[in-house]
């Protein structure tokens, strides 16, 4: 090996981990968030609502069939023994703003708790990431096998978490300034199409400024693993004190 293979080949390795790390980390992301499916799932219920809500005006109606779509969604994963907590949130949120909206008679009450929840979440992620223990860390930790090891032995893991945090904060914020002023001015169709164009887009971009964030962090540490290396590694020490303890009870009685 020369002197110019070995750096050559050292770039390679940290490119190839590079890339290892970025490939678990949109895996998590995929599986905490939901990915397409969990997308699909979060915006038809309400997209149904205000379409037929816009057709016909009949609030009983549009609540039925939001509420309809996210049973049958919760039941098809159930079907395909899929995970269901993504259809099941949804069917949660659906059926608070159906019984919110009855309550008062008002067909923009169907968006409020969803609202509400939006900015208690915004909230939630600067609130956290404030106190040193960011929510996004919270989430991803146990996807990623390191549950709140990155709190104490992995500072830079917990700075990529923070900004990730301040990001989903910001940006869920943002999205409640423009939504709840429409709750008070615009009319049921109006505030339903933009929370409907507001679904997807600033979800993508907090995931995206997420996987930068992460990509460039530090690797997880494997909590589960070092556990299972603790166990076996304690297995082997009584194994080894068991066997030592035979033979010298062995050469005891060969001595007698």
């Amino acid at each position: 090996m020369t002197s110019l293979d070995k750096p050559t080949e050292d770039t390679q390795a940290e490119d190839a981990r590079a890339e290892d790390a970025r490939a678990v980390t949109e895996a998590a992301l995929f599986e905490a968030f939901g990915g397409v499916r969990g997308m699909v799932e979060t915006v038809l219920p309400g997209l149904l609502f205000v379409t037929i809500f816009t057709i016909n005006k009949d609030l009983h109606w549009s609540a039925i069939a939001a509420l309809a779509v996210s049973v049958v969604l919760v039941v098809v994963r159930l079907a395909m023994r899929d995970t269901v907590k993504h259809a099941f949130s949804g069917v949660f949120g659906v059926a608070f703003g159906v019984v919110f909206a009855m309550m008062t008679g008002n067909a923009k009450d169907f968006y409020l708790p969803g609202m509400l929840y939006t900015l208690g979440l915004a909230l939630a992620y600067i609130i956290t990431t404030l106190c040193g223990v960011p929510l996004i860390g919270l989430i991803l930790g146990p996807v990623f096998k390191e549950n709140l090891s990155w709190r104490t032995r992995n500072p830079g893991r917990k700075k990529a978490y923070a900004k990730a945090s301040w990001a989903w904060g910001l940006i869920l914020l943002a999205k409640c300034a423009i939504l709840f002023p429409l709750y008070w001015w615009a009319n049921t169709a109006q505030l339903g199409w933009v929370l409907v164009a507001l679904k997807i887009p600033p979800f993508l971009l907090a995931v995206w400024l997420t996987w930068v964030f992460l990509a460039k962090a530090p690797a997880p540490i494997d909590v589960f693993a070092e556990m299972e290396a603790a166990e076996k590694a304690e297995e082997e020490r009584k194994a080894a004190q068991a066997a030592e303890s035979g033979e010298a009870a062995s050469g005891g009685r060969h001595r007698k």
